[in-house]
């Protein structure tokens, strides 16, 4: 059976090598090109598997790890005994330059938006403002739609399909998967990632559960934090029972028209 869904992936790819950068504990001047190819390779395969329209800045930067780790792994006349490049220009060097730079941006972006949390902490003078001990709750930071695609596989390898040879037509949709998933974040305060995969024995639920995770993340009526990168992700809701329906009656909306104009 093919789940075809067209989802925008929100993050760029030279996000995705900073994500598996810093997941492996690479040095982003020294990069293992060969490693860093295979993984990110893998993560499109994720994401083909997911039928995830991959936008064409990631077939791009696939194309341009295969072409710098075939000159790395050819013989150069620049290239010393020790396997460094000597006088040469090392290849990966343009990527290294786009990734340090990237990363600079991406950094002052996280700053302002501390700058703009901390000016939110502020409050001008009024009445006395009673603070509970032992109120202080861990600083979170919001996780990145590919610290859902690590905490999606390690849900893949965590389960055991049964082969089951035996046919039988289910009807499973993301929209159902959404409104399920909105219905349980309303019930409670937030839930861990992994809860919501708990007791799902089929790779076709798993699959339409995440699908339908990452419809309502970039419909922003839910937000993924974590403690710290690769730690346990939570998720709470971002929007009342009100905006919800809103945004999805005009989502559902846009879904109908989209199938009206493919027939």
């Amino acid at each position: 059976m093919v789940y075809k869904c067209k989802l925008k992936i929100f993050e760029g790819p030279l996000d995705l090598l900073l994500h598996l950068l810093k997941e492996q504990k690479m040095d982003i001047c020294d990069i293992p090109i060969a490693e860093i190819t295979k993984q990110y390779m893998q993560y499109l395969e994720m994401m083909q598997e997911l039928n995830l329209e991959l936008v064409g800045e990631y077939l791009v930067m696939a194309a341009e790890l295969t072409r710098i780790k075939s000159k790395t792994l050819l013989p150069s006349p620049e290239m010393s005994e020790e396997g460094d490049f000597g006088g040469g220009e090392d290849p990966r060097s343009e990527l290294m330059r786009r990734l340090r730079e990237y990363q600079r941006y991406r950094d002052a972006a996280f700053e302002l938006r501390m700058k703009e949390h901390d000016r939110q902490q502020i409050f001008s003078r009024g009445g006395e403002i009673e603070i509970e001990e032992n109120s202080e709750t861990p600083e979170l930071m919001d996780a990145t739609v590919f610290d859902l695609f690590t905490a999606y596989q390690k849900i893949l390898d965590s389960k055991s399909f049964e082969k089951d040879y035996e046919i039988e037509i289910t009807e499973m949709s993301v929209t159902d998967r959404m409104q399920y998933i909105l219905d349980i974040l309303n019930s409670s305060d937030s839930v861990t990632f992994e809860s919501l995969f708990t007791v799902l024995n089929s790779k076709q639920e798993i699959i339409v559960t995440f699908l339908g995770i990452l419809e309502l993340m970039r419909l922003k009526l839910m937000r993924v934090q974590q403690g710290q990168h690769f730690e346990t992700i939570r998720i709470y809701k971002s929007a009342d029972q009100k905006t919800q329906d809103n945004i999805l009656q005009e989502y559902h909306r846009t879904l109908d028209e989209d199938s009206l104009e493919s027939t």
